[in-house]
């Protein structure tokens, strides 16, 4: 109970700060890529870094995970699998991930009495995209010579985390109706990550999901990673995940082993805590990475300075020509070989607006440019409160079936129940009709042997009587 209630204490901060971290922004021009695979497995925090550019990494994992049913409908078992792939686009600093995973849950129904189904489907497809915003820099002790309590002193600036902006978004409509939250729902985060040595890390996300969805749910996870050689690493690691209607946390260990620079295999044990029910989580998994990474030289001067390219500027184009100058230059005209030059000789013609002999030449108005302005504005406005509308209208209608097939499902769990009631019902009458049968019966019998014994009786006084009168 201590921990739930640090647990909404903590939240409760988040929420208030959570718009406030993603106004900040700066410039990183550091590369992320590293020579050997830099795996989120097998915890659930997800690091700020990028795998890189032409990289494509996999993260699977096998899990199972089992606790008691809790009343009235839960899901206290499941074994499945899930596939985690990334990939670095156009920068170093940004990832395009896709996250899925396919199980099969243990649905149970508690009540009066228990009952419990299987089913399998995908739980989860998520497809997301990080942007590392800020990289702190860190003195390099190696390069302090001159004390040594200086080089051997830590460094408070590692404080200071490493910030990346998540976004994504969850595909639900395709997944078992169990996790199923509204079909497509946002999902936003903040991933920070504190390098307090080269063997001890310190991992942070905040998530808000389902936004906008079924039972909205707020994430905050916790690890702490150690790297106890080139090939052994560990990490201890909580999590807690907040809804209206519940509240979840976990807490576990696990180690990964690299087996090559592109090959990690990884485990993990967590002990899950649901309404006061604990349970287990367990997984075993691999993560491996194809490399195409290439790295990018910067040209330099004498001096140092990068060289750039200067973009020849070319004159004369028509309408088309200025259109798509970005790509290539289409439709445009072509400059004119040994252009003619006519001698104006005439009188210098009046300024505009002034009237001429030959007419009246109009000066443009700044008017008719705000008067285009304030129309296209409207039609942006316009579009998007329609798109909103229908945005809106669209999630309306996804709550309304969502209601409906809850109603189904309760009144097909109390059909259910009715029915199971109505056979115990039947059962206990028939057993109690066979028991008062069974006694009727033993009643008759004991009359029986009674009227028998005392037929028996009377029978020996009558010999006896013709004996004594013998």
């Amino acid at each position: 109970m201590f921990v739930i209630s640090l647990n909404c204490y903590v939240f409760s901060m988040i929420k208030r700060l959570f718009v406030s971290f993603f106004l900040l922004i700066s410039v990183c021009a550091s590369a992320q890529y590293t020579e050997v695979i830099n795996s989120n497995r097998p915890g659930f925090s997800e690091s700020p870094y990028s795998v890189g550019q032409n990289v494509y990494q996999f993260e699977s994992s096998l899990f199972f995970r089992k606790a008691d049913a809790i009343p009235t409908f839960s899901n206290p078992q499941a074994l499945g699998l899930n596939l985690h792939i990334r990939t670095g686009l156009f920068t170093e600093k940004l990832e395009l991930s896709l996250t899925t995973a396919l199980q099969n849950d243990k649905l149970a129904f508690k009540n009066v009495f228990e009952s419990s189904y299987n089913k399998t489907g995908l739980s989860q497809l998520t497809l997301g995209a990080k942007y590392l915003v800020f990289r702190p820099k860190y003195d390099k002790k190696s390069k302090e010579i001159r004390s040594w309590k200086k080089r051997h002193s830590f460094d408070f600036k590692r404080w200071i985390p490493h910030v990346s902006a998540y976004a994504g978004v969850n595909f639900g409509s395709i997944l078992s109706d169990y996790h199923e939250r509204g079909g497509i729902t946002p999902k936003i985060g903040i991933l920070l990550q504190n390098e307090f040595s080269n063997k001890l890390n310190l991992v942070t996300n905040i998530y808000y999901n389902y936004i906008g969805g079924y039972l909205p749910e707020w994430s905050f996870i916790l690890t702490e990673t150690y790297n106890f050689n080139d090939y052994w690493s560990g990490f201890v690691e909580y999590q807690a995940l907040f809804n209206e209607v519940e509240k979840q946390s976990n807490l576990g260990l696990g180690a990964a082993y690299l087996f090559s620079n592109n090959l990690q295999i990884n485990a993990s044990l967590k002990a899950t805590l649901q309404e006061e029910t604990v349970g287990m989580y367990t997984s075993i998994g691999v993560s491996y990475r194809i490399d195409n990474h290439k790295d990018k030289f910067i040209e330099l001067d004498e001096f140092g300075n990068k060289v750039e390219s200067i973009e020849k500027k070319t004159y004369n184009k028509g309408f088309f020509g200025r259109l798509f100058d970005k790509i290539g230059g289409v439709f445009k005209k072509k400059d004119k070989p040994n252009p003619k030059v006519d001698l104006d000789i005439s009188k210098p013609q009046p300024e505009d607006g002034k009237e001429t002999g030959r007419g009246r030449k109009r000066q443009k108005s700044i008017l008719d440019d705000i008067t285009k302005a304030d129309k296209k504005d409207k039609k942006k406005v316009s579009k998007a409160e329609k798109k909103a509308a229908k945005k809106k209208s669209k999630a309306e209608e996804k709550a309304l079936r969502k209601l409906e097939k809850e109603k189904i499902k309760e009144e097909k769990n109390k059909k259910k129940e009715q029915e199971k009631l109505e056979k115990d019902i039947k059962k206990l009458e028939k057993e109690l009709k066979e028991e008062e049968e069974k006694a009727k019966q033993d009643e008759l019998d004991k009359k029986y042997q009674e009227e028998k014994k005392k037929q028996e009786e009377e029978k020996k006084k009558q010999e006896n009587n013709k004996k004594n009168d013998g």
